[in-house]
């Protein structure tokens, strides 16, 4: 059986890759990511072609940081796809003008905290404001809530502080940066294991190398399934 907290990254070279990935996998897992990356190499279409076709869930992750109306416009024409998530920044002007394009659809719009690539050095280089890059997460996910995000993405050590806001009564939390016990980091830097995530409060996973590396993605993915808290 399958278990939609974990939603597996599709981040290979391109759709055509991504959905050979999605065949071995098979009935293990029913949600799939499909990030920027993949966009100018069929990632719509393969989204479209896994939903239609193949009767999965996505994720679309886009990022999406422009003026209101740009944003807007973007995310109406998204809506289309019949995708579950689709990720913008979480500047609260975004949020808004994501959530009036999604409206009438099914899509639900998470806010982007800080990438959990970054690291209180980079957000120095970046001139972003200082403090403990934790707090700075807490802020960025009250304000995208009250902005109308039916989520945030934040790193797993994050999750349980999100968790803990009144703003995120009923909205859903999804922790990129997971990596199962010995896992190698690549370039992530505030990571957690897929027990701990989902026990401090995130509602889904993000799980990509781990399992398209793995000598079998599909018992790489089952095998974080069973290690998930129990429902």
């Amino acid at each position: 059986m399958t278990d939609d907290r974990l939603i597996v990254a599709l981040d290979v070279p391109n759709a055509h890759a991504a959905l050979e990935m999605t065949q071995q996998i098979g009935d293990a897992v029913n949600f799939y990511k499909i990030g920027l990356g993949m966009l100018t190499t069929g990632g719509l279409a393969l989204a479209n072609e896994l939903i239609q076709e193949h009767d999965k869930r996505v994720f679309l992750d886009m990022k999406l940081f422009d003026i209101a109306a740009t944003v807007e416009s973007a995310v109406r024409g998204l809506a289309q796809f019949d995708l579950d998530f689709l990720t913008v920044h979480g500047d609260p002007h975004v949020v808004n003008a994501a959530k009036q394009g999604a409206a009438g659809s099914n899509l639900k719009i998470f806010g982007v905290t800080i990438l959990t690539s970054l690291d209180r050095a980079d957000l120095d280089n970046c001139l972003l404001q200082p403090g403990d890059i934790k707090d700075l997460v807490i802020t960025r996910a009250a304000k995208a809530f009250e902005a109308g995000a039916d989520g945030v993405i934040a790193s797993p050590q994050e999750a349980a502080l999100i968790r803990a806001l009144p703003e995120a009564e009923g909205r859903l939390i999804v922790t990129p940066g997971v990596r199962p016990a010995g896992a190698a980091l690549g370039d992530q830097k505030r990571v957690a294991t897929p027990y701990d995530a989902i026990n401090d409060g995130a509602d889904h996973i993000v799980v990509g190398r781990p399992i398209w590396t793995a000598t079998s993605p599909a018992q790489a993915a089952k095998d974080i399934i069973a290690s998930l808290p129990k429902t």
